[in-house]
């Protein structure tokens, strides 16, 4: 598994023009083949009028599934150059659509390029992206005298602290990265006296 990998911070959209085409390119993250399919018909609706729709989108934190569209151009000349932007730019788990409104002036193969994967990188500058890091699931079960200064030094000390249960005993859920875990593991000792239990899970991507 990748330790880490980009995404595009949130969903929008960015406009570019090229010789008086129009070229609009939404971004969304997207966690599964099906939610990127979903956003491309979704964009395609919101512009029946446009010339083409192209996408491209990248799902896995290594990069497992590509795919890409070129939606009527000449082939190679819109899907392909957009997919090549994102994997050049080690985006993950994100879908583009290049929306064009052609505007008199044909652009010629290596237009075409140019104008599809730029109108794709000017829209991930404009949005920003993120960085999210592989981690390790962990649950701290400790009694209730000792929870809330737990809680504290998690917090205080930048753990992510992702759900928090209170029953015969408290239940803290933690992510970890995979290299702290014997450390944490001291460190838990320490401050509950080795009374709190530590129980790993699976892993998960969260932000850095």
């Amino acid at each position: 598994m990748q330790d880490e990998y980009r995404t595009v911070a949130r969903e929008g959209m960015h406009e570019t023009e090229v010789n008086r085409s129009r070229f609009l390119c939404a971004l969304a993250p997207a966690a599964s083949e099906e939610e990127a399919q979903a956003f491309i018909a979704r964009v395609r609706k919101e512009h029946p009028g446009a010339n083409h729709n192209c996408w491209a989108y990248v799902i896995g934190a290594d990069a497992s599934v590509q795919k890409a569209s070129d939606d009527g151009e000449p082939g190679g000349t819109a899907g392909v150059p957009m997919l090549q932007m994102l994997t050049r730019r080690d985006m993950r788990y994100v879908v583009a659509v290049v929306t064009r409104y052609f505007g008199g002036v044909k652009l010629g193969a290596g237009g075409l390029i140019r104008a599809y994967g730029g109108a794709v990188g000017e829209a991930l500058d404009a949005l920003g992206t993120i960085t999210r890091r592989r981690f390790r699931l962990a649950t701290v079960t400790v009694d209730h005298q000792r929870a809330g200064k737990v809680q504290n030094d998690l917090r205080s000390t930048g753990r992510e602290v992702r759900d928090v249960r209170y029953g015969e005993a408290v239940t803290i859920e933690i992510g970890l990265p995979d290299a702290d875990v014997e450390a944490f593991r001291g460190w838990l000792a320490d401050v509950t006296a080795g009374t709190a239990e530590l129980r790993l899970g699976g892993e998960a991507y969260g932000d850095a």
